[in-house]
């Protein structure tokens, strides 16, 4: 169900489903997207018995302001959101932008988060010099390159398939606007702190990958992997066969069942 709250005077929008007793997982997203893109998965964890909250970070969806810029300034919004909702402990999960700002919020409140899952993530994560200029002054161009690198190829997922995530991946980015996937990417690659935040958590942390990343391709995944041993407590890595960086709607079913690992 769609609420909304006010924070810092502003309308932050979520989605909430599942039983409201039950233990909390939020879920964020990445660049340039918002809270539709965890539908499939939302759904499956809420019938599992999760109680699933999935936010518009600011300037995304239905949420006011602009894109914070920043991944620690992303991180703070979404700890005061989870203030805001009274949670004091919850599982957190982000997608690839959105795996970035869980880590930063996991090193910056270690003690609030009972499980972290990082999915399409790499630390630190560089955005290429073209797609950045694409973002700033070719929206409809970073759009076609975000969609080319995003799925696993055609052979694999289907030309029907992969014609239709790639439509519906155009279309979020183009409702959410140019200028947020714009500050997004570039927030992206100037967070250089994602390998000491790693060393700064302790939660078991789950590390999912898709076996076809073209973006955060699983033979860069080594150093963030180790630096999360590191830091201390279970360090689960897990690779969906089949799957690219959108591996939250590539195979849904198999996102939840790598995210209900500990049940």
């Amino acid at each position: 169900m769609t609420q909304t709250l006010q924070l810092d005077g502003r309308r932050a929008a979520f989605d909430e489903s599942g039983p409201a007793a039950a233990p909390t997982i939020l879920l964020i997203h990445g660049a340039g997207h918002d809270r539709g893109v965890w539908q499939a998965v939302a759904a499956g964890l809420a019938a599992a018995g999760r109680r699933v909250i999935v936010p518009d970070l600011p300037g995304h969806g239905d949420s006011e302001g602009e894109a914070a810029g920043a991944v620690d300034a992303m991180a703070a919004w979404v700890l005061a959101f989870a203030d805001a909702l009274g949670l004091e402990r919850f599982e957190l999960a982000g997608h690839s932008m959105g795996s970035l700002v869980a880590l930063a919020a996991a090193a910056a409140a270690p003690e609030r988060i009972a499980r972290l899952h990082l999915l399409g993530s790499l630390a630190p994560m560089p955005v290429a010099p073209f797609l950045l200029d694409a973002a700033r002054s070719d929206p409809a161009q970073a759009h076609a390159l975000i969609n080319k690198f995003s799925f696993a190829p055609a052979e694999v997922l289907g030309e029907e398939r992969r014609r239709t995530l790639e439509a519906g991946n155009r279309e979020r980015m183009e409702r959410n606007g140019s200028e947020a996937l714009a500050r997004d990417l570039a927030a992206c690659n100037a967070w250089q702190d994602g390998l000491a935040a790693a060393t700064r958590r302790d939660c078991p942390t789950l590390l999912l990958c898709g076996a076809l990343d073209r973006m955060t391709p699983v033979k860069a995944i080594g150093p963030l992997h180790e630096a999360l041993h590191a830091g201390g407590g279970e360090v689960r890595r897990v690779e969906l066969a089949g799957c690219g960086h959108a591996t939250q709607e590539e195979d849904p079913v198999a996102v939840v069942r790598a995210l209900l690992w500990s049940d």
